[in-house]
């Protein structure tokens, strides 16, 4: 089998579930890391990346509990890359305790990566994106005081919770880097938590406060360093039309027309499944002698082993619904 360059985008799941410790997330990621080393083990070339929706609320909480005028809250697109630096050095390490276990000697690598986005893109008109804690109304008003452009919205009568944007992904600004890690051998981290979000102004590249889908990050990855493949891990082995109702099916096979027509008729859920479906779309349109894929971390070995999961590709299928 001819050697692929694979990009795995891990979902929350893969790092963290009830216990947010680091003891625990650490757990988490061997376990993930055990399913990962199955590319490496047939020849291919690997670069992960993943979420930090829970990581970087947590941590928000955590500076907001503990802000003050000497030790200040860092930003969110800081507080981005620091969840990136954390998650990636466990990840790391969880990568090659397994490497080493199995006799492989190939170094592991977190690149703090940058994604720039559009600062026109429509979506910063819009923030929907709801980061951190919840507030009541009177704490509103202070947090509004001192901060005049923050966006607050009403959750579910659970409180208020602040809403970023969470705009397109144009490009990640070390695609390059994470290439010649690549061809060097090495297992790169890369676009955690859908990457630091900045905007080209001039020379410099600015942080801003917004939240990157990190499916599209990954997407946006797999396209800039010419991936083979695009495999996007979620918490069902397949995609399904009619989820959750007595005609729910999975899709094993389908292409871009296909998917286009189930979004058009509303088959996937705006906030879980949608956007995995479109960053897919996106990754076989620019890259069409490439694959995508949507499974579960569990079904790792059985997508490798037996190609189960769904399979996303350019050209129509015959029969492509179990």
């Amino acid at each position: 089998m001819t050697a692929r360059k694979i990009v795995v985008a891990l979902g929350g799941n893969a790092i963290l579930a009830k216990d947010a410790s680091a003891a625990a997330q650490q757990r988490a990621l061997r376990e993930t890391a055990r399913y990962l080393v199955k590319f490496i083990q047939q020849g291919d070339s690997l670069i992960i990346s993943h979420g930090n929706g829970p990581q970087v609320g947590n941590l928000l909480l955590q500076q907001a509990a503990g802000s003050s005028p000497d030790n200040p809250e860092m930003p969110l697109d800081t507080a981005v890359a620091m969840t990136q630096g954390s998650i990636g050095y466990w990840l790391q390490n969880a990568m090659a305790a397994e490497l080493t276990a199995l006799g492989l000697e190939i170094d592991v690598a977190t690149v703090v990566t940058q994604v720039v986005v559009d600062e026109n893109d429509p979506a910063f008109e819009s923030p929907t994106k709801p980061i951190g804690p919840f507030y009541n109304s009177e704490e509103i008003t202070t947090i509004k005081s001192a901060n005049p452009d923050f966006h607050f919205v009403e959750d579910a009568g659970r409180g208020y919770r602040r809403v970023v944007p969470s705009p397109r992904p144009v490009d990640v600004v070390e695609a390059g880097a994470v290439n010649q890690l690549v061809n060097a051998g090495v297992i790169p981290i890369a676009t955690g938590g859908g990457g630091v979000p900045v905007v080209r102004r001039g020379h410099e590249l600015i942080g801003c406060e917004a939240v990157i889908d990190k499916d599209f990050a990954s997407e946006k990855l797999a396209e800039r360093v010419g991936a083979d493949q695009l495999i996007i891990l979620t918490a069902v082995d397949h995609v399904y039309v009619n989820f959750n109702t007595p005609e729910q099916q999975q899709l094993t096979t389908t292409s871009v027309d296909e998917l286009q027509q189930y979004i058009a008729d509303g088959q996937f859920a705006a906030g879980s499944m949608l956007p995995k479906v479109e960053a897919a779309i996106e990754f076989v349109t620019h890259r069409p002698e490439g694959q995508a894929v949507i499974t579960s971390l569990s079904n790792l070995g059985n997508f490798i082993e037996n190609g189960s999961g769904t399979i996303i590709s350019t050209v129509s299928t015959e029969s492509n619904i179990l």
